[in-house]
């Protein structure tokens, strides 16, 4: 699972920085009153990566949740069925929900950063300018670098939570396996 996380959450940072230099590469949208062509281009371009990095890096956190969902279930059957202590459950359960709010602040970043370039789009009336003092462009942009940098640290401790998982669920076969062996059960 390691491996697969890895790339997944690596190319899905890789599609949020393209998302970013596309927006970064926009330019002026209000050139020739919002009707070049070339920039409306790039603003199109920018939208459907950035929905694609959007979806690729939600996908990332919904799969490492539904890994930890998955191997928990396995692990709590497993100790029923061989009657192990229930210290590898709850260390499992305590390693799925640590990841939780990072799961929360990433997902809500990224989609606060899309809100905010719908904002920041000229062709809306919508605008939180007056409200918050900042144009809504820069507030896309702050919003975008601090999902990105947010989603690399979340990915990171991800990564390392499916490392402890994984040395659980080691320590579980390790204890299945003694088990068998010591009950003379085929051990694959």
């Amino acid at each position: 699972m390691k491996r697969i996380f890895l790339t997944l959450a690596v190319l899905a940072n890789i599609t949020l920085l393209i998302a970013f230099v596309l927006g970064w590469q926009v330019g002026d949208p209000m050139k020739l009153n919002g009707l070049d062509p070339e920039v409306n281009h790039r603003i199109g371009t920018h939208l459907l990566v950035g929905l694609g990095a959007l979806t690729s890096a939600t996908m990332v956190h919904a799969l490492l949740f539904t890994y930890f969902m998955g191997t928990g279930r396995w692990i709590e059957e497993t100790s029923q069925a061989y009657s192990l202590p229930n210290s590898w459950y709850r260390l499992n359960q305590r390693t799925k929900y640590s990841i939780l709010p990072g799961i929360f602040i990433g997902f809500f970043l990224l989609v606060a950063t899309g809100a905010l370039g719908a904002v920041a789009d000229p062709a809306t009336t919508a605008s939180l300018q007056k409200t918050v003092g900042v144009s809504d462009s820069t507030l896309h942009f702050s919003a975008a670098v601090c999902a990105w940098i947010v989603n690399i640290i979340i990915n990171m401790t991800q990564y390392f939570a499916i490392t402890r998982n994984s040395a659980i669920v080691e320590g579980v076969l390790a204890e299945v396996r003694r088990i068998r062996l010591e009950k003379g059960l085929p051990v694959d």
